[in-house]
């Protein structure tokens, strides 16, 4: 049985801030805000489900926000040379681009035997160069209708005439939320990663293909990254150069907070999702409240600290010892 105590103090965290900005912020707890926070979560939860893959196998990618920059950029330009396609051949384009970037990282890693960290650090640097210099920085506006179309998959109009709503990106975010889970825990794929994240000479011992384990997490976490770059360009109705970049820093904050372990073997869906709600519940607060953007990254700076200082602290036996102390 898997211990949860890490969701567990987050869900009561997020709880506690979620009550003191409803009192703090009134506007925080109403329908259209928790919507517009559902839809601009979306992006970021499928590059952390994604994430969490490659976190669970041992490695750490920090890539996949200019990946997804690059994806759509291509993208565009192969729908519009095509008369415009559809979302069937966005997500085949996207979905295909972001798996041959993230088997690029996996190649690297591999092949030359280098950390992970310093692999994605130089693709990072490598993919936004290399986007800057062939695109001057210039926006794509012209796209085709199917992929700029709001699509709602919920709706409502409040008393006072402001409509909440839930648009596509939020459903094909709880796909990569549902495929990601069955990957991770209904699949023998699945425990290979979490083996060899926890023990990878021990899991190579046993017959697991290092090789293979390594294509699938950052092979996983490219697809999250086409698909995150779909729905982007979906929500923003334009492809943007550079509107992802630096974003991958809040996305791993948000992961590790749910209790994913940068040394691999440990993580989970619902942490992952806790995390990323943290995250914007935080940010979402600290604007209605009129707080310094700057504070936001002090906050999330310190809650890694501590997420990451206590992470291996098992609190029920922290708890057991000072009953017994008081006892004594």
């Amino acid at each position: 049985m898997r211990n949860y105590t890490v969701e567990l103090r987050l869900a009561v965290v997020l709880a506690l801030i979620c009550a003191g900005l409803s009192l703090a912020a009134p506007q925080f707890a109403t329908l259209p805000n928790i919507t517009s926070l559902l839809n601009n979560s979306a992006v970021n939860l499928i590059w952390a489900v994604g994430l969490l893959v490659v976190l669970v196998a041992g490695g750490i990618d920090i890539s996949f926000a200019v990946a997804s920059s690059v994806v759509q950029y291509i993208a565009a330009k192969l729908l519009i040379s095509m008369g415009g396609g559809n979302w069937l051949l966005g997500f085949l384009f996207c979905g295909s681009l972001g798996i041959l970037l993230g088997l690029l990282n996996a190649w690297l890693i591999h092949g030359f035997r280098i950390i992970s960290i310093v692999v994605t650090i130089a693709t990072f640097n490598a993919f936004f160069g290399l986007l800057m210099f062939f695109t001057g920085g210039r926006n794509i506006y012209n796209l085709p209708d199917w992929w700029t179309a709001r699509i709602f998959i919920f709706e409502h109009e409040g008393a006072n005439g402001v409509w909440s709503e839930l648009t596509l990106p939020v459903g094909i975010m709880i796909g990569c939320v549902v495929a990601t889970w069955v990957l991770l825990r209904r699949t023998n794929i699945g425990r290979q990663l979490f083996a060899f994240g926890d023990n990878p000479e021990g899991a190579r011992r046993a017959g697991v293909n290092i090789a293979v384990m390594q294509g699938i997490a950052f092979g996983w976490m490219g697809l999250m990254a086409g698909i995150a770059g779909l729905c982007q360009v979906n929500i923003v109705k334009e492809v943007v150069p550079n509107a992802l970049y630096g974003r991958e820093l809040d996305v791993l904050a948000a992961v590790v907070l749910g209790g994913a372990r940068l040394g691999g073997g440990k993580g989970t869906i619902l942490g992952c999702i806790l995390g990323v709600m943290f995250v914007a519940v935080t940010q979402n607060g600290l604007n209605l409240l009129g707080v310094s953007p700057f504070a936001f990254q002090m906050i999330i700076g310190a809650a890694i600290l501590i997420a990451i200082s206590t992470s291996n602290i098992d609190l029920t036996r922290v708890l057991r010892l000072s009953k017994t102390e008081a006892r004594a």
